[in-house]
């Protein structure tokens, strides 16, 4: 990039409210990403601006990344950690404009109260499908948050099930 594009990207940025180091950051881990999926020979693909998955996608990235990093709603109004069931709160900085029943954060602040920031909405059903081998229920703590996670297992299985039965229809007809 000249002097003089970097400058106009600059000010645009500026004009947007977007922080130019940030973005150039940004830029920079996503050419990192590209030159190693190229090495790896690894196909770079992504979701159309305009199709209704190019959120939700990014959201399951991000928790495939943060897995480890989950609270649920209470019942009480409250969130837990969910493997260690810690009692937090979403950060008064967060930008949500409600209280979604899983989050992901990146964050955990230790202050006069537990605080989590940096949190995105996710569906519990992604944790079951992304990370099935950290949401094992075996040695998960007794919670509201793991009696919801065994009812999506149950749904996983028995959509599952259904699909098999289909297929196996649709292959004797």
């Amino acid at each position: 990039m000249t002097e003089e594009e970097e400058e106009e990207v600059s000010n645009w940025c500026y004009e947007n409210f977007i922080n130019f180091r940030a973005m150039k950051s940004a830029e920079n881990v996503r050419m990192q990403l590209a030159r190693i999926m190229d090495r790896y020979n690894l196909k770079c693909c992504s979701t159309n601006f305009n199709s209704r998955d190019y959120y939700p996608n990014i959201r399951k990235a991000m928790l495939t990344g943060y897995f480890m990093q989950v609270a649920h709603l209470e019942r009480t109004g409250h969130y837990l950690s969910v493997k260690d069931n810690q009692v937090v709160h979403l950060h008064p900085s967060n930008c949500l404009d409600h209280k979604p029943e899983w989050v992901i954060y990146n964050e955990y602040v230790l202050t006069s109260r537990n605080f989590i920031r940096t949190v995105t909405d996710i569906r519990g059903e992604w944790l079951v499908d992304i990370a099935p081998h950290y949401y094992d229920l075996i040695n998960f703590p007794n919670s509201e948050a793991k009696r919801v996670l065994e009812k999506l297992y149950k749904k996983r299985e028995k959509d599952r099930e259904e699909s098999k039965s289909k297929s196996k229809s649709k292959s004797k007809s």
